[in-house]
């Protein structure tokens, strides 16, 4: 049923057991808590949270879990692996070992200071690997981290393909970044040579998400982990030979961000051996998480469009109208590359070939398509400090995300930049965010086939602030952008018109807006047609999608794609200019940001 309430202020005190850490003793040191974390973090003015956050949290949990069970029984059932060979390789069973390995790490729980997070809390297959709570894709876009209710700024991002994202780099030519991984792209590859595993070794220190204090403290709690025995076997004996502190328990059950901390960010003091031994273990940890996700299991190549690839799947009159329209008037293969050529002029006709048989539909970039600020995103009222001293977003609504601009500047909310060559070009690139590929983009669980009302559906949240709720919108949007432009923000639409139907509101960053969608000419029906297109991008078509069967919560029904979501729309308050600690860092934004 469609979640219609929503909490008043300071409703979940009564959750905080939710967040007791228990006493766990391995290898003689304890890993208690002396406090339990029992502080509930909640800034947000009424109708913010949705009302089932605390009972929807616990339910991803225990799916978590159950696909843990999973994993560990399929790492009993492996064969030890054997080196062999010159260089030495994990003969037969190597893939399987390390794919396992990472499928383990990406469900653990305890790999967050509560015990009470892990990757997957917020990427789940049976949403592609994207964000598994309705009603927080409805409403506040980002999830809960190990400290309730410290939340993120932007929806989680789907894992299936990211692998297959290359290092970021500058075409000189072309005047555009391509690669890296992130709506910002700040997990570059610079080091690893794969975003997708950099990726990996973001949220676990980011402190509106898994929240560790310290890198290190990973590596601590992988040395007590049930699976640290494959873990060796992968990467051998010697790699948890650190001699970890007393201490370290008690720091890594402590959220990043303390004040206790006083911006340290190594707070466990590990020599320089320890610490270079802890940072390898770290890497391994990265690379093992983007194996499985480079796997069959994540990445399937499983969907209706591939059997058709293959000649084993005749498209529908609506599904192959969408895919020409996707290639021609809808002009989405400009970005989202199918691997054939894009017709934009009427009247031309289509006659180029496949050019790969595994096509990403992603030309790996990034791009500002004008999307409006999301007032319902819980990051911008985060402005006053939790029980640890944090305070998440000091600008409030002054906060801008200007994306990849952001990022180059190594600006607030982003991650350092490592390359200064690239600075330069900020102002070319604000309010860009990555092309993600569109492939899972409409997976959703079996007892939930669409993400379209009436339904019965999943609602999703699309894009980088969730502000789109189903996929009618994103393509309405492209569609009627500029046709429909107000000068407005969320939730002002003027008397007599429908937000997101004929209504678009201001765009949240102006400046670098993709100029080639916005006024498409497609009908009601074309669109339609498109929608059902993106549909057969969805895996598990030609095979089971692995752990897709794991959903146990409810689906949502009624109402319209085209409005979908608008009954939760709020007004956007009155904005203050964007703080000069964003859209004032050199090289500023051209023309200034308001």
């Amino acid at each position: 049923m469609r979640q219609r309430r929503l909490i008043a202020l300071g409703a979940f005190a009564t959750i905080a057991a939710a967040m007791f850490i228990s006493v766990h003793f391995v290898g003689g040191q304890s890993e208690a808590v002396p406090t339990p974390i029992t502080q509930v973090y909640n800034p947000y003015p009424p109708g913010i949270l949705p009302s089932d956050l605390s009972s929807e949290t616990g339910r991803v949990q225990r799916e978590v879990d159950l696909i843990e069970e999973r994993a560990l029984a399929r790492w009993h059932t492996l064969k030890k692996p054997i080196l062999a060979g010159q260089p030495p390789v994990l003969q037969d069973t190597g893939t399987e070992a390390v794919e396992t390995l990472g499928e383990l790490m990406l469900y653990d729980n305890k790999i967050s200071p509560g015990k009470n997070l892990a990757c997957a809390s917020c990427h789940m297959p049976y949403a592609g690997f994207g964000g598994p709570i309705p009603s927080v894709n409805l409403t506040i876009v980002a999830f809960p981290g190990t400290v309730h209710f410290r939340v993120g700024k932007r929806t989680p991002q789907r894992h299936p393909y990211a692998p297959f994202f290359p290092v970021l780099q500058y075409n000189q030519e072309q005047g555009l970044f391509f690669g890296g991984n992130f709506w910002d792209s700040r997990a570059t590859g610079y080091r690893l040579r794969i975003p997708d595993a950099e990726q990996a070794q973001g949220p676990p220190v980011d402190t509106q998400e898994m929240g560790f204090p310290d890198t290190a403290c990973i590596a601590f709690r992988l040395s007590h982990a049930v699976y640290r025995p494959l873990f060796e076997d992968v990467w051998g004996k010697g790699s948890f030979d650190i001699d970890f502190p007393p201490e370290t328990a008690r720091i890594c059950t402590t959220p990043g961000g303390a004040a206790v901390f006083g911006g340290n960010t190594t707070p466990v003091p590990l020599g320089a051996a320890d610490r270079t031994r802890a940072n390898t273990v770290y890497d391994r940890w990265a690379q093992s998480i983007d194996a499985f996700e480079q796997s069959v299991q994540v990445s399937a190549f499983s969907s209706k469009f591939d059997a058709f690839l293959a000649g084993k799947y005749k498209l529908t009159a609506d599904e192959i109208a969408g895919f020409k329209l996707f290639d021609g008037k809808g002009n989405c293969n400009s970005c989202h590359l199918d691997g054939r050529g894009t017709r934009l002029k009427s009247g031309q006709i289509d006659t180029s070939s496949t050019a790969m048989v595994n096509p990403l539909f992603t030309c790996f970039g990034s791009a500002n398509e004008g999307t409006p600020l999301n007032p319902r995103n819980a990051f911008y009222y985060q402005t006053t400090p939790d029980s640890y001293g944090l305070i998440a977003n000091p600008y409030g609504f002054g906060y801008r995300d200007l994306g990849l601009g952001t990022f180059l500047r190594s600006g607030f909310g982003s991650g350092p930049n490592p390359n200064s060559s690239w600075r330069k070009y900020a102002p070319t690139v604000d309010g860009q965010m990555q092309v993600s590929t569109v492939r899972d983009v409409a997976l959703t669980p079996p007892q939930c086939p669409t993400t379209e009302a009436p339904g019965p559906y999943f609602q999703k949240g699309f894009f980088h602030n969730g502000y789109f709720k189903s996929l009618k919108q994103v393509v309405h949007f492209y569609n009627t952008r500029d046709k429909y432009a107000y000068p407005v923000t969320s939730g002002h639409c003027p008397k007599g018109t429908t937000e997101k139907v004929d209504c678009w509101p201001i765009p949240e960053v102006r400046n670098n807006i993709d100029m080639t969608s916005g006024n498409l000419g497609l009908t009601d029906e074309e669109e339609n047609q498109i929608v059902a297109f993106l549909q057969t991008l969805s895996d598990g078509f030609t095979r089971p999608y692995i752990n897709s069967d794991t959903y146990t919560g409810g689906c949502m029904r009624g109402g319209s794609a085209a409005t979908q979501g608008n009954d939760f729309l709020i007004p956007t308050p009155p904005l203050p200019p964007c703080a000069s600690a964003i859209c004032g860092v050199a090289p500023v934004p051209s023309p200034p940001i308001p």
